[in-house]
């Protein structure tokens, strides 16, 4: 059995060669850019103007008479002379050789001719060419995680497809006789499965949609077999249930008739002790403990992250937040706790039902509570650390 720290430590030292593939940016939200982009345009591409008005070449003659006009969208060239004025749209093309554009709330308009009420400054109003970006500049990192502003920046460039890392493809493993599908009345003796489609939300909530679930009933050879499928559709292989040391619990055994190798079998925590991880070439085989809590709370300490890490991102653990814990609070374990609470305003709750087998506070909590091993008491006021569950997700 090993600590949280060096269970941790052991998936931040883990290599992963991450896919590149190639999507229309509609499709690439929440994705992780695999490439500089480099700006193939000036943006923007001419001189524009920033509000409605008149384009005129600025002098110290207040009246215009208006020759021409120029809305978005018109490519005409406009030429003017000395105290002549176009009138001219937000994002419209600024005449060649006019010089500034006045807002046309500072006019004052009869038929074609006006008087500028308030000079602006030579050169106000005008975007000009490059303003925002130049062509040739490198306007976006590889690594970035791609959100709705970049994708609409991307679209200004002209980009329709753009290249980005790959999330991986899931298999899911699910094991047990007793589980039955849920939409039918529950049989005696059997509970109703929900790991998978929790799995699969987390794994959807995060940007994986390359998802396979499998079954496999408690005996050795239905695991080794489903286990055999899974491993050939996945890059990680999530196993629920069937790792602790029971007599029907044949994940382990089976596992190594696979010729997967074990890097980590038990952490010091709790809930999910029996969480093992391990890696056959370039998959990654996590089998998780059969309890929906503790399966949940190891996918997010561990699963996620090199999840993320496999998707292209840097920062790949789920944030943590330091928060005061509003009540007295007990840990006679020796082990790492990951207690589901609410976090508000600086302040957190811990849950009731911690047990491993309970999801009904996993709907309520927004925060993992982490109390270390060593941490015997707490007292209201006291810090703690919190992982944070919203801080993940497309």
């Amino acid at each position: 059995m090993i600590s949280v720290k060096r269970a941790l430590n052991i998936i931040d030292e883990t290599k992963v060669t991450p896919q590149i593939k190639e999507l229309q940016i509609s499709k690439a939200l929440g994705h992780v850019l695999a490439e500089n982009i480099i700006a193939p345009i000036n943006m923007p591409n001419f001189r524009q103007s920033a509000m409605d008005g008149y384009a005129l070449i600025w002098n110290e003659n207040k009246t215009f008479t208006v020759t021409n006009e120029s809305k978005a969208g018109d490519a005409n060239t406009i030429h003017l002379e000395h105290s002549e004025a176009a009138r001219i749209f937000t994002g419209a093309k600024v005449p060649e050789n006019a010089d500034t554009v006045v807002m046309q709330e500072h006019v004052s308009r009869i038929d074609d001719k006006f008087l500028i009420t308030n000079m602006p400054k030579k050169g106000a109003n005008i975007r000009p060419i490059g303003e925002q970006v130049k062509k040739g500049d490198c306007v976006l990192n590889k690594g970035m995680v791609l959100n709705e502003g970049g994708i609409g920046f991307l679209a200004g460039l002209g980009f329709k497809e753009v290249h980005v890392f790959s999330p991986p493809k899931v298999s899911i493993l699910v094991t047990g006789n007793e589980l039955q599908k849920p939409g039918k009345p529950l049989k005696e003796g059997a509970i109703y499965e929900s790991n998978s489609v929790m799995l699969q939300m987390a794994l959807h909530r995060f940007g994986t949609h390359k998802v396979k679930t499998f079954k496999a009933k408690d005996t050795l050879k239905a695991t080794k077999k489903a286990i055999k499928k899974a491993l050939e559709y996945g890059d990680v292989l999530l196993i629920s249930g069937g790792i602790s040391v029971g007599d029907y619990d044949f994940v382990k055994e089976a596992l190594n008739q696979n010729f997967v190798d074990e890097t980590f079998y038990k952490i010091n925590q709790k809930p999910g002790k029996p969480l093992w991880f391990g890696k056959k070439d370039q998959q990654f085989v996590f089998a998780l403990p059969g309890n929906p809590a503790s399966a949940l709370t190891c996918f997010y300490v561990y699963v996620l992250p090199l999840l993320k890490k496999y998707s292209g991102f840097s920062d790949y653990h789920l944030p943590r937040l330091e928060a005061q814990i509003n009540s007295d609070f007990k840990n006679t374990t020796g082990k790492t706790l990951f207690l589901k609470a609410f976090y508000n305003a600086g302040q957190v709750s811990i849950l009731p039902n911690q047990q491993s087998s309970m999801l009904n506070t996993f709907a309520t909590s927004n925060v993992l509570v982490t109390i270390p091993e060593n941490v015997e008491t707490l007292k209201p006021q006291d810090r703690v650390t919190c992982i944070n569950l919203n801080g993940y997700g497309n």
